[in-house]
């Protein structure tokens, strides 16, 4: 191409043209890109400065997807508390059944609900994880969550453990006993072994006047029998038999006392015999207390612990939405830095459309007044 030789009005115009071409080629790129500035040879400052600023947006991305896995697993552990707070409700319902009824059969059942909920607590509290964690599942489960790109501000949240009852650390709520039927044996003889028909105080231990008793553990008078010339064994079978919870059976002249609570059988002669069973966790009066004392500490650490998880989720959230509007007000200056104005763009475009479209003209007017030297042939 050296050895062409153009003249300088068509030269003129075939740079004008090239240069418009060049200037269109740039405009289009920013329409198609929406960005003035693609390239560091772009502009430098901008490039890079918006790089910057786009890498830290990306990294607060990536902890903001941290942040509501996070709240995830407290939302989870809060759920599990309150789901527990009313399991320990239930047991002091119950502890409050047992203490409003002097049955001890009914005592020993409520003892089995109540030991039946301590397991759905411990069952409910393992079942409170999100993703592997658990806030209620004790050591190994404490969740750390970090705030910023370079790990300087983070939050601790130390985990608990509700699942098992009995920690000292945790709930401190023990399993009560549960009742065991036991026996005890009233023997009665005189020259013979007595039966059902033959009179009490055939027997030196029971004596006309006396008056026979039967408690609970408590000592609470559960019935009671004044003796008679005239009062029969099946008498005392009978007042044996109707209370809740004991039988009797009388063989060869020994009477076999069974009940569901330790009984104790007594009069003022009769050496005093007690089942040899094991009373429910609720048999004693002072038990019950003692239970519901410990349900009502259980209840105020559940609060306690609610509130300690629910302050940190108001600080996790709110780092979360702080987060969220950073990662805008980064977005927002890197595009200010390179995106383009498209209304500008493509104002720039149509004038340059019009500028070329004038170049080409040009060049075909120079080229034309070349040509005239033509005519001279």
């Amino acid at each position: 191409m050296g050895g062409i030789t153009l003249s300088s009005a068509v030269r003129t115009n075939l740079n004008s043209l090239q240069a418009t071409s060049n200037l269109m080629s740039s405009v289009q790129e920013k329409l198609s890109t929406g960005k003035k500035v693609n390239s560091a040879l772009d502009n430098p400052n901008s490039f890079f400065t918006a790089k910057g600023l786009e890498n830290r947006a990306s990294d607060l991305s990536t902890l903001l997807d941290d942040m509501g896995q996070s709240i995830q697993t407290l939302k989870a552990a809060d759920k599990g508390i309150s789901a527990i707070s009313d399991l320990v409700d239930s047991a002091k319902a119950k502890a409050n059944q047992a203490q409003q009824t002097s049955s001890q059969s009914e005592r020993a059942q409520y003892s089995k609900e109540y030991n039946e909920l301590m397991t759905q607590i411990e069952d409910l509290a393992k079942d409170s994880g999100y993703k592997g964690k658990n806030l209620l599942g004790g050591t190994g489960n404490d969740l750390s969550v970090t705030f910023n790109e370079d790990g300087t501000s983070s939050l601790s949240i130390s985990s608990v453990d509700y699942t098992d009852t009995t920690s000292s650390t945790g709930l401190n709520l023990s399993d009560l006993t549960e009742a065991t039927t036991g026996t005890a044996t009233i023997t009665l003889s005189a020259t013979a072994a007595l039966t059902s028909g033959d009179l009490l105080t055939d027997d030196a231990e029971f004596t006309a006047g006396d008056t026979l008793t039967l408690t609970d553990t408590n000592g609470s008078e559960l019935a009671s029998l004044e003796i008679t010339d005239t009062t029969t064994v099946q008498e005392l079978e009978d007042l044996i038999d109707g209370i809740d919870g004991a039988s009797t059976s009388l063989t060869g002249g020994a009477l076999t006392v069974t009940a569901d609570f330790k009984l104790t059988v007594d009069s003022d002669n009769l050496t005093a015999v007690t089942t040899n069973g094991n009373d429910s966790g609720f048999a004693k009066d002072t038990d019950i207390d003692a239970t519901l004392s410990k349900l009502k500490s259980a209840q105020d650490s559940l609060r306690s612990q609610a509130s300690t998880f629910g302050t940190n989720l108001s600080i996790v959230e709110g780092r979360q939405d702080f987060t969220k509007a950073m990662i805008n007000t980064l977005e927002e200056g890197a595009g200010k830095l390179t995106l383009a104005d498209t209304n500008e763009e493509g104002a720039n475009l149509l004038a340059l459309q019009t500028q070329q479209t004038l170049a080409s003209t040009s060049l075909s007017l120079a080229a034309q007044a070349d040509q005239n030297v033509l005519r001279l042939f």
